[in-house]
């Protein structure tokens, strides 16, 4: 006996809330049944940024000079001989934007470079910065040269005896474990002993390589003596060829002297042989100079790089331009021939010499490297020198004063009463509306303000980024976008519960939808701090570096932390039942009864059954 079937055009009409399709394989299927594992993550990060924000010292954010205050620097342009109309608008500007990025060129400083009048630039440095080496990077004007040394020997220090391992008329080798190359930092620490070969490679590069001279440690009797002291080296032409007015300059030259530091050099003509005076760590030295050999302007590029194919660690790569290329093979091709010191260019910003390195070949192709023991703020600083060291205008620092900040205590105060009264009531919103669901938002808005507040507490000494009020504008803003992301999703979660399903399954049929939702709004967002930071500078620059962090965080909480946690949630009966106080009660939202299954016809001559009578 056969069994009855339903007749032909008889459907069975199935549930909606049924519908809930199985996770695909390795996609979504760890997520939903595995969300600690988000949580865990975020909760790592947490700390181990945490631990790290702890143990650099640095627990508060740096503040902006509208915060905190700092030094303003007043440099007034002044005219040189021959160019009395070198002080106008563009050569102005072209200082401020070379200003701009000695200072603010490692990250977001916050320091201000803006002019003042038609030859006064004024520079803003915020508290916490390191004023003396910032007020050293713009005020550091005057031209950069190359200068061949023609002698050098130690300031003020009589007594010294040779350095073991040195040869008159040689140069020595990099000794393995000497400290940091003083050369390459922009307070004037250069270097005794250096060499130069060609580089290991197809094109044709050279390397000059500068090596560390100990606090303790002496020069060669080739490459300094005691005041007083005749050098043994004997002086080569280009030596002897300094008039005896410099000579006797020279021998009564005594660099540990400030005055005579300030002074050596000054107002020397580049055509001209000229002194000069450099610091090796703690030590000073003098030189005696040839005249310019090589133009900072002509130094196409310099930046600091790691030597990752050999020994010799940080260095400087420097790059010439056509006519600086042509300048520098020639003289390191004469300075290649001849004994320590004279095989030595020095490289002198403001009328002192930062770096000293010596050469043994001709270097040509416009590519060098400088190196030797230097640690990676050297070789930046010294890269900094060299690639924003020649100005178009030459500077006097008019004054130096110390601001205070300028918000006062009660305004700052009263700004931040008025963003705690402001999230309260967002809070307090939240907990009206959504009630239970105002939990989840809560926590996830405490997860966001965390890892921003640690962020923004280490970029301080990492990338120099000061917390200004603009910047504090852009983090308030950005609890607007975090909470409107938490919204985007709890509607959509409340959206299926309406339509009749439980809220397991109304959690990830929710969660696609507002996915994408939540990823089109802050890519605009983002998209619109990125454009804001390119084109601007100064304080607004921090509003849009705040606004993207914040930005980027709350995609991270939300994948990390929102969604997971409402996984989580969704299996707990308070939630799962639709408690009236869980913000997901059915009846509350209106939901749609689900839809009872049909039964089948009773025999093949039953009729379609209306699933309303069912």
């Amino acid at each position: 006996m056969s069994r009855p079937t339903a007749p032909t055009g008889v459907e069975r009409p199935e549930r909606e809330y049924e519908k809930v399709a199985a996770p695909k394989r390795g996609r979504s299927a760890s997520a939903q049944s595995k969300p600690g594992r988000s949580l865990a993550l975020i909760l790592i990060a947490i700390v181990a940024l945490t631990g790290g924000m702890f143990a650099s010292g640095h627990t508060t954010p740096r503040l902006g000079i509208d915060l905190a205050g700092g030094t303003s620097i007043t440099l007034t342009a002044v005219n040189q001989p021959g160019q009395p109309n070198a002080i106008n608008k563009a050569n102005m500007d072209t200082a401020v934007d070379i200003m701009n990025r000695r200072v603010n060129g490692l990250g977001v400083s916050e320091t201000e470079v803006q002019t003042q009048g038609d030859r006064n630039i004024i520079v803003n440095i915020p508290r916490g910065t390191n004023s003396k080496e910032a007020q050293q990077q713009v005020g550091t004007t005057a031209k950069l040269y190359f200068r061949p040394v023609l002698q050098q020997e130690v300031s003020g220090a009589p007594g010294q005896s040779p350095s073991p391992g040195a040869t008159s008329g040689g140069s020595s080798s990099p000794k393995p474990g000497a400290g940091p190359s003083t050369g390459s930092t922009p307070q004037a620490k250069g270097s005794s002993s250096a060499t130069a070969t060609p580089k290991a490679t197809p094109t044709s590069q050279g390397r000059a390589v500068t090596d560390a001279l100990k606090a303790g440690s002496t020069p060669s009797p080739s490459a300094s003596t005691s005041p007083g002291a005749k050098p043994s080296a004997t002086p080569s032409p280009s030596a002897s060829s300094a008039s005896a007015g410099l000579q006797a300059r020279y021998a009564a030259l005594d660099c540990t002297k400030p005055a005579e530091q300030a002074g050596a050099g000054k107002d020397a003509k580049p055509s001209e042989p000229t002194v000069a005076c450099g610091q090796d760590g703690k030590v000073w030295s003098k030189f005696l100079l040839g005249p310019v050999a090589v133009d900072g302007q002509e130094v196409k590029k310099a930046q600091a790089a790691f030597d990752t194919q050999g020994a010799s660690g940080w260095q400087v790569q420097m790059t010439f331009n056509s006519k600086g290329s042509s300048k520098f093979a020639d003289i390191t091709g004469q300075l290649a021939q001849k004994p320590s010191p004279q095989n030595e260019f020095a490289i002198v910003l403001d009328d002192q010499v930062v770096s000293h390195p010596y050469v043994q070949t001709a270097i040509t192709g416009g590519n060098a490297e400088i190196s030797g023991h230097f640690t990676q703020q050297e070789a930046q600083s010294l890269a900094n020198m060299l690639s924003y060291g020649a100005l178009p205008l030459t500077f006097k620092e008019s004054s130096v004063t110390t601001v205070t900040a300028a918000l006062g205590g009660e305004q700052l105060q009263a700004g931040l009463i008025a963003g705690a009264i402001g999230l309260a009531l967002v809070v307090l919103y939240l907990v009206v509306y959504y009630r239970g669901l105002s939990l989840v938002a809560v926590a996830s808005l405490s997860v966001s303000a965390i890892l921003t507040y640690v962020i923004m507490a280490l970029l301080g000494p990492t990338i120099h980024f000061a917390l200004n009020l603009p910047a504090v504008c852009g983090a308030i803003v950005a609890i607007g976008i975090t909470a409107d992301s938490f919204i985007v999703y709890f509607e959509r979660i409340r959206d299926e519960i309406r339509e009749g399903r439980s809220l397991r399954p109304a959690v990830e049929r929710a969660w696609p939808r507002a996915r994408r939702t939540i990823l089109v709004s802050d890519f605009v967002s983002f998209l619109a701090a990125a454009v804001l930071f390119i084109v601007t500078v100064g304080k607004v620059q921090g509003f849009a570096f705040t606004l993207g962090l914040t930005t980027l965080l709350d995609v991270v909480v939300v994948f990390l932390f929102t969604k997971p946690l409402m996984t989580l949630l969704a299996r707990r009966k308070f939630f799962a039942n639709g408690h009236k106080w869980s913000g997901l009660d059915p009846k509350s939202l209106g939901a749609k009864p689900p839809l009872r299954r049909t039964r089948r016809p009773a025999g093949p001559t039953a009729g379609p059954v209306d699933p309303k009578e069912a």
